[in-house]
């Protein structure tokens, strides 16, 4: 089982649970509702990873990145704050994703680092176009509610060429962001000819949306092929990261919109 996820693949993909053959089991009953059964069995017991260990550990994330953003927030700490958190974050982001082990410190450590660059950026955006931030949230929560219905119903589906696309397109996404980068360096941005900004814009929150999916699926096979409970902690990391992209896009898109009014 192979992981497009750069993040949950490094736990999904390299490890003896997640490398089964389905074969080796439809030829018995009895092994066949052992497999569906596993992914509702308490981790207590069995010591693998559910799907409540994963809500539970993306909910101890997201309540240290509340809480720190809020702090942040409150205090107006500035730029500095800000590039802080960022460079903190991503420097934990990569080795959380690169760690061959689970380290749930460095996760949570991320989470406050997402925390005070998240509350630094929405404050800094609120004071330029008040109530934005709320805005950027409600569009956050109804895009994960609404991929999440998306994939548990059936009506997107993983397959080869899904992810494909998906990853094409990131990097096709990345390219324009490193030369909007190169850009800023000259006093010129990409984000600034015409439309094509709201165009990019859009488009990174669209990207963003669909790699929830992939998160989803991802996760959901981890739990399928026995993964330990330590795991859910990488899954809620990787989520995270997930989610923390779709809200800045959605923040960039309405700031844009607002600002063309």
């Amino acid at each position: 089982m192979r992981s497009s996820n750069p993040v949950l693949g490094r736990a999904f993909n390299q490890r003896g649970y997640a490398a089964f053959d389905p074969s080796t089991i439809n030829s018995d009953p009895a092994a066949m509702e052992d497999l569906y059964n596993a992914p509702a069995a308490s981790s207590m017991r069995t010591g693998r990873m559910t799907i409540d260990d994963v809500v539970t550990r993306t909910g101890i994330l997201f309540t240290v990145l509340v809480a720190v953003g809020a702090v942040a927030w409150t205090l107006n700490l500035g730029g500095g704050a800000m590039l802080l958190g960022v460079f903190g974050g991503f420097a934990l982001a990569m080795v959380n994703s690169f760690s061959k082990t689970v380290k749930p410190a460095l996760a949570i450590a991320y989470a406050a680092f997402q925390g005070l660059a998240l509350g630094t950026i929405s404050n800094l955006y609120n004071s330029v176009y008040a109530g934005i931030v709320s805005q950027a949230i409600i569009v956050t929560i109804c895009a994960f509610t609404g991929m999440l219905f998306a994939y548990k119903s059936g009506r997107i589906r993983v397959t080869p060429k899904f992810t494909k696309v998906l990853m094409t397109a990131l990097i096709g996404y990345l390219v324009l962001a490193l030369l909007s980068i190169v850009g800023s360096f000259f006093g010129a941005s990409i984000y600034n000819i015409g439309g094509l900004g709201l165009i990019i814009a859009a488009g990174g929150m669209v990207l963003a949306s669909f790699f929830l999916i992939l998160d989803f699926d991802q996760i959901q096979k981890g739990i399928n092929a026995g993964a330990p409970e330590s795991e859910s902690w990488r899954a809620a990391f990787g989520l995270m990261v997930t989610i923390v992209w779709l809200y800045l896009e959605v923040l960039r898109l309405l700031s844009i919109l607002r600002g063309n009014d």
